[in-house]
């Protein structure tokens, strides 16, 4: 699904409203009532509602949500507030229909005029994506005074308060229960420094005109079921493979403690389709790594306890993933820089493997073009510096794959693939029983099989964070978020290969 920012969605009114053809008026009419529909579907229907509204368009659609609430036999009250200048077009049409009713109506012009809230449902219809300044004076102490009072807030488009594409950490802003948004994601909705203010999160299809999304390329998009299955390689298709068609991964991972890393990377890739495995380990592994992962052929490091020197023919290998588990020894250290100096291949790094490049970030110039690198905010910032925001780190990142010629997955709720050729993928897949230790070399082992296996970098990066997040949902259906493990992921990696074919 395509990713707008707020001047592209305005834009979008205005082609649906040129091409199907609309009236605006009407276009916020359908809007209104869609709303309308989902609170009736959503179980207020016996509510009662108390609207507050600013004059711009989400004014408007507050006030013709009020009216259809009317019309159909329930309680409803306006707040408006004032400030001595006419509204928008289209809530000043609005607000003469809804005159014609009788609907409490009220004019806001100070503290002492804010209502009561008791039992009735707030509807934040006071700004909405076109906010560019942070609320103060008589909006933000509205704004403090709903959701102190209000037993539920529902908002409209977007929390008032919150901006749509840049940070709104130090922002007054609605705390919402539910917030209903128009036609498709914002990128205020995709960071989680907003979530206590977005609430659940609902899009609803107002019927904005698809031919618009020809015309308008979007430099960022949201992962959905459609993009997953147009570059998904289903192995049904290959009748005649054998265990070379499918690549040889190479695994560098694991240390003296950390043995477990190195091989939930391993079962992850064997799961994600590798034809043939190798782990490159320290000796201590050994037995350990044999007697866990049978399938998995071995090469130990001469030293017992950690990683010291690369192994030979590296170049015979279809994909490396370097970084579960392996420390940031300096003989290690060493190792990852010859790697990254000798691989003539896009390498996956991640865990100590970021780490060995945050303690020689020089090396991120000589990273092979298109290697994947999959940092956490923390290893993110160890990399490039310390950000104040996500907005920001995710700035940081498509600058950098531009830079770089790299693929950055940004780890989060909403995981971030950066692609070198400037267009970025957010994931909508995941839950929070992936918060716990291991989840990231699990995704580590995926997204090398996926190279292995011949996609393209950013497709791989793309379609192994889909499916790793996935495959924790339907763990999720049967294990609670506390008691998911990484190692539940993996053995719901077939479940979500079955689901992807379903599509």
């Amino acid at each position: 699904m395509e990713l707008y920012n707020a001047a592209q969605i305005k834009k979008w009114d205005a082609f649906t409203i040129e091409n199907e053809p609309i009236s605006s008026i009407d276009l916020m009419e359908r809007a209104a009532t869609k709303c309308v529909e989902w609170l009736y579907s959503n179980g207020y229907k016996k509510s009662s509602f108390k609207i507050f509204c600013g004059k711009g368009n989400n004014g408007g659609d507050g006030l013709a949500i009020a009216r259809i609430l009317h019309n159909l036999d329930v309680a409803v009250e306006v707040f408006i507030l004032e400030f001595g200048k006419l509204g928008s077009p289209d809530f000043q049409l609005n607000l003469q229909r809804l005159h014609e009713l009788p609907v409490p109506i009220h004019f806001l012009q100070s503290a002492d005029q804010f209502p009561s809230l008791k039992d009735e449902v707030a509807i934040d219809a006071l700004y909405g994506s076109g906010l560019n300044k942070p609320l103060d004076g008589l909006n933000a102490e509205l704004v403090n005074y709903i959701n102190s009072n209000a037993i539920e807030i529902v908002s409209l488009d977007i929390p008032s308060g919150i901006f749509m594409d840049a940070s709104s950490k130090q922002n007054i802003a609605i705390r919402a229960k539910h917030t209903l948004t128009f036609q498709t994601f914002k990128l205020a909705f995709l960071v989680a420094e907003n979530s206590p203010f977005v609430g659940q999160l609902h899009i609803l299809n107002i019927g904005l005109h698809n031919d618009y999304i020809l015309q308008e390329p979007a430099s960022a998009y949201t992962l959905d079921e459609s993009f997953i299955k147009s570059i998904f390689k289903s192995r049904k298709q290959n009748k005649f493979a054998h265990k070379g068609t499918f690549g040889h991964s190479l695994l560098i991972s694991g240390s003296y403690g950390k043995m477990g890393a190195a091989i939930l990377a391993a079962k992850a890739c064997l799961k994600s389709g590798t034809g043939l495995l190798t782990c490159f380990i320290p000796a201590c592994g050994y037995n350990i790594m044999q007697t866990a992962v049978p399938e998995a052929m071995v090469i130990t490091d001469d030293h017992d306890k950690f990683l010291s020197n690369l192994p030979a023919h590296i170049e015979t290998y279809s994909a490396i993933g370097i970084g579960p588990g392996i420390g940031t020894a300096v003989e290690t250290q060493k190792l990852f820089s010859f790697l990254v100096r000798r691989s003539d291949k896009p390498v996956v790094i991640d865990a100590d493997g970021l780490n060995c490049l945050s303690l020689d970030v020089s090396l991120l110039s000589q990273l092979p073009p298109n290697s994947i690198l999959t940092p956490h905010p923390k290893e993110f910032d160890r990399l490039f510096g310390k950000h104040d925001s996500e907005f920001d780190r995710i700035k940081t990142a498509e600058s950098k794959t531009r830079e770089h010629h790299i693929i950055i997955l940004l780890k989060g709720h909403h995981t971030l693939v950066a692609t070198p050729g400037g267009v970025s993928f957010f994931n909508t897949t995941g839950n929070a029983g992936l918060a716990k230790g291991g989840s990231g070399d699990v995704l580590t082992g995926i997204i090398t099989a996926f190279l292995a296996q011949g996609y393209e970098p950013a497709l791989a990066a793309v379609l192994g964070v889909y499916i790793h997040g996935l495959s924790a949902d339907l763990a999720a259906k049967h294990i609670a978020l506390e008691s998911l493990m990484p190692s539940d992921v993996i053995e719901h990696l077939s479940h979500a290969f079955k689901t992807i074919e379903a599509y």
